[in-house]
């Protein structure tokens, strides 16, 4: 694994700090309706991409996740002024605007979304990571999931195939305590979500998610062993959510002094201690590096809000490959 320097936790800082800025940005838009449908904030579970981007190949890596997704592109390359605008519904967002706050996809960053479906992206992940090894190409897929996911048989289907064919993805459960309002505690006998692997004889084990280092080895781990050809990784990476898990949650399932508790173990607050504990910046230079996030955020805000509308026409444009689909000609007869 590379070497974890001053420079990796000044760039986790501004970086950390940056996704959960843009993310209070997006809060704040909902509010004022400009961000319509559903909006699921990252907030508080940082550490995981800054631990994932230290240690991935960002040439050949990709990342499939679920509708919790606007960071986790930012960290392939995806521009984050392109996110913004796609949670707006504006053209030049990454689907255009069609896809909004769940549907967040790049080819070219090799990131596939972003997926509504609860665990839809688990064998879809697997299947990515197939074709790499049917094609020889020596690419990990990373298949992040919530702890509500697990409960999906899908899982169970895939655990198994992967195992079987020793595909190389890494199993990533983001388990922030609660699915929607349900915790961990009622779903399952256990609360062990990483011991769903050990039945496959998948190499699993728990993450503490509030730190970036520690996600960092445990998923360095996992692609070594995923490009040797050994097989798939579960890991159950233990973080927490600060905000609801929706706009329109209103949280009546924890207390406030639990959410509180865990904002003591804040990833960004956990990144800076170290920064100064080791006199690697002072609190002013520090402040200057939130001051340069704000302004990066409100240059995200600018392009969306400057940024078109898609035109009616597109509807029909993105929904069939093949040009000459019956129903397009229909469509050209009644508008003449």
């Amino acid at each position: 694994m590379r070497e974890v320097t001053r420079e990796t936790y000044m760039e986790w800082f501004e970086e950390m700090t940056f996704w959960r800025r843009f993310e209070d940005k997006c809060r704040s838009l909902y509010l004022k309706q400009k961000i319509r449908g559903f909006l699921h904030l990252y907030n508080g579970q940082e550490a995981i991409p800054a631990g994932m981007g230290h240690v991935m190949d960002m040439n050949k890596d990709r990342v499939i996740t679920a509708y919790r997704c606007h960071v986790l592109p930012m960290v392939m390359g995806v521009d984050p002024k392109a996110i913004m605008a796609e949670l707006l519904g504006k053209v030049t967002g990454t689907s255009k605007g069609m896809g909004g706050s769940m549907h967040i996809f790049s080819k070219e960053h090799r990131f596939y979304g972003g997926h509504g479906i609860v665990g839809g992206q688990i064998p879809l992940g697997a299947g990515l990571a197939f074709a790499d090894k049917y094609f020889e190409r020596d690419s990990v897929t990373f298949c992040l999931m919530g702890d509500g996911a697990v409960r999906q048989g899908a899982l169970h289907e895939t655990f198994n195939m992967a195992m079987n064919w020793k595909l190389p993805v890494v199993f990533i459960v983001e388990n922030n305590q609660y699915a929607m309002g349900t915790s961990v505690a009622r779903t399952a006998n256990h609360e062990d979500i990483y011991k769903l692997g050990l039945g496959y004889e998948m190499p699993s084990a728990p993450v503490d998610g509030m730190d970036p280092v520690k996600v960092a080895e445990a998923l360095h781990e996992a692609i070594e062993r995923a490009r040797r050809g050994d097989g798939p990784t579960f890991l159950e990476i233990r973080t927490y959510r600060f905000r609801g898990h929706s706009m329109s949650d209103a949280e009546p399932y924890r207390e406030k002094e639990e959410v509180e508790q865990y904002k003591e173990e804040d990833p960004i607050l956990q990144v800076k201690e170290v920064i100064l504990k080791n006199e690697w910046a002072t609190e002013e230079e520090l402040n200057a590096i939130v001051d340069r996030v704000k302004e990066r955020v409100e240059e995200c805000e600018k392009f969306a809000e400057e940024s078109d509308f898609p035109p009616k026409e597109q509807i029909y444009d993105m929904v069939y490959a093949q040009d000459d689909y019956p129903f397009l000609d229909q469509y050209e007869n009644q508008k003449k």
